[in-house]
């Protein structure tokens, strides 16, 4: 199994951490193998337009969003999730400064995911977990093999609702995160995600606390300012203050100085 082509750029400071990527492929050239590509910079990292037409790819941050595009579609993917393109499908994905990325490339496609060309993906606990446990040195071939048919049946298609748990008590704000996460710039107050879930704004707000051990508004605002830092390489502050929620530019500034002590412009290309 080898790759066609790969274009990786990098967007930042001159003088930044060069990008680092390690590979680790087992089986290779076999339909049972696996290769994977992790990338870390101190800059931005574009995975740009790639077309690969013998691999399957699956592109998974633990520590940050991911920003997604194939054809017309444009969406983000957090952490909980990956971004999966069919081989030969065209697509783009992008990553935040100073975050990691993991690129499996496979020549089967997860049982789960057939019929899906490209987007984003639901990443079972255990999967992430192996992910990272055969992307470091070392790792026995035979083993890393089993992880691999494990991590492929820990990839599913992401619900389309937030509203896909049942009225459990546990997993809502959850949901919320993984909507939000795909649209980040969603204006939906708490309470009308309540009413969506079918659940009190009490419940939600103590699923938050319980979750992520702060509130909603809190959650939201990372949330965005996060997925902020994938686009501001690219695009100018203004696109961007949009894209991920905030009603002005000015607004979008005071709350990226509050969180990361430094102005967009930092970051920006424009």
């Amino acid at each position: 199994m080898s790759l066609r082509r790969q274009t990786v750029s990098l967007a930042g400071p001159t003088g930044a951490d060069p990008l680092r990527c390690e590979e680790y492929g087992y089986g290779l050239g076999r339909p049972t193998g696996v290769l994977v590509l992790k990338y870390r910079s101190a800059t931005v990292l574009e995975f740009g337009e790639s077309r690969e037409d013998f691999l399957h790819q699956l592109y998974w941050s633990p520590d940050g969003m991911l920003s997604a595009r194939h054809g017309a579609q444009a969406q983000f993917v957090g952490p909980r999730e990956a971004f999966w393109a069919h081989r030969a499908v065209t697509h783009e994905v992008r990553a935040a400064d100073r975050q990691t990325v993991y690129r499996i490339c496979l020549r089967e496609v997860p049982a789960a995911l057939g019929g899906l060309r490209a987007g984003a993906v639901s990443v079972a606990p255990e999967a992430a977990r192996l992910i990272e446990a055969i992307a470091r040195p070392g790792h026995d071939e035979a083993a890393a093999l089993e992880a691999r048919a494990r991590i492929m049946a820990g990839v599913t298609p992401a619900s389309p609702e937030p509203a896909g748990h049942p009225g459990s008590g546990t997993g809502f704000a959850l949901a919320v995160v993984r909507e939000l996460s795909h649209n980040p710039g969603e204006s939906v107050r708490l309470d009308e995600w309540a009413e969506r879930l079918h659940v009190s704004v009490k419940t939600l707000q103590r699923d938050f606390e319980r979750e992520f051990g702060m509130p909603y508004s809190r959650v939201r605002t990372k949330l965005r300012l996060r997925t902020s830092r994938a686009l501001l390489e690219t695009r100018p502050v203004s696109e961007v203050a949009r894209r991920v929620g905030y009603s002005s530019p000015s607004a979008f500034i005071t709350a990226f100085v509050k969180e990361y002590g430094c102005t967009p412009g930092r970051y920006s290309a424009r």
